[in-house]
C-alpha cells in the first residue's frame, strides 16, 4: 500500500507533463500601420530554401497538401482571393520543422506536492512540430503578418487523420489572429 501511494503522485504528475506537452501554442505578429483592407489576391511565394528539418515531413505529399489547402481555406474566409493572372498583392511563404523537446514541470517541488527525499523535477521529453507562416506585401518584399504554432507531433506522423485535424487547427487558430476586415 505504501508503495502505491508513492506512485500515485508520480503518476498524475506524468500525466500533467505529457498534458503540457500536447497543447498548441499559437500566436501572430502584425506589422504596425499596415492597411490590410488594401489587399485583394495572394500567392505562394517561392518555396522556402530552408528544409522542414525533418525529411519525415520533407517527404510527406499529404502533410504538403493539405497544409496548402488549409490555409488557401483560412485566406478565402479573410476575403482574399488566389490569383489567377498577373501579379498577387500578397505572398504566402511557409516553414515546418519538428524538434526534440524538453518540458519540466517543477509544479511538484514549488508548491510542495513532493513528499520524498530527494524528489526529482519530472521531465517529459517529446518531439515537437513548428509551421510558421509569412505574409508578405509582394511589391515592397515586406513581411506584413507573420503566424506560427507549435505542438506535440505524437501521433501525427503515423496517422493522416490526426495530421489533418491538427494541421487545421494550426490554421485556424492562426488566422483568427490575421487582422483582416472583410
Amino acid at each position: 500500500m505504501r508503495r502505491l501511494s508513492a506512485l500515485i503522485p508520480a503518476a498524475i504528475a506524468a500525466l500533467a507533463v505529457t498534458g503540457c506537452a500536447t497543447t498548441m501554442n499559437v500566436s501572430s505578429h502584425v506589422e504596425r500601420g499596415v492597411d490590410l483592407a488594401q489587399y485583394h489576391t495572394y500567392d505562394w511565394g517561392p518555396a522556402d530554401a530552408l528544409p522542414t528539418g525533418d525529411s519525415r515531413l520533407d517527404k510527406d505529399p499529404f502533410f504538403q497538401d493539405h497544409m496548402l489547402g488549409a490555409v488557401e481555406k483560412a485566406m478565402a474566409t479573410k476575403g482574399l482571393g488566389r490569383s489567377t493572372a498577373g501579379t498577387a498583392d500578397l505572398l504566402i511563404h511557409y516553414h515546418a520543422n519538428i524538434s526534440e523537446r524538453i518540458d519540466i514541470d517543477r509544479l511538484d517541488r514549488e508548491r510542495g506536492y513532493c513528499h520524498a527525499d530527494g524528489c526529482s523535477t519530472p521531465l517529459a521529453e517529446y518531439e515537437a512540430g513548428t509551421l510558421v507562416l509569412d505574409v508578405v506585401d509582394a511589391s515592397t518584399n515586406r513581411l506584413i503578418w507573420r503566424g506560427w504554432a507549435q505542438h506535440g507531433v505524437r501521433g501525427m506522423l503515423e496517422s493522416q487523420d490526426t495530421m489533418a485535424r491538427q494541421i487545421d487547427e494550426a490554421v485556424t487558430r492562426m488566422f483568427t489572429r490575421f487582422p483582416r476586415p472583410l
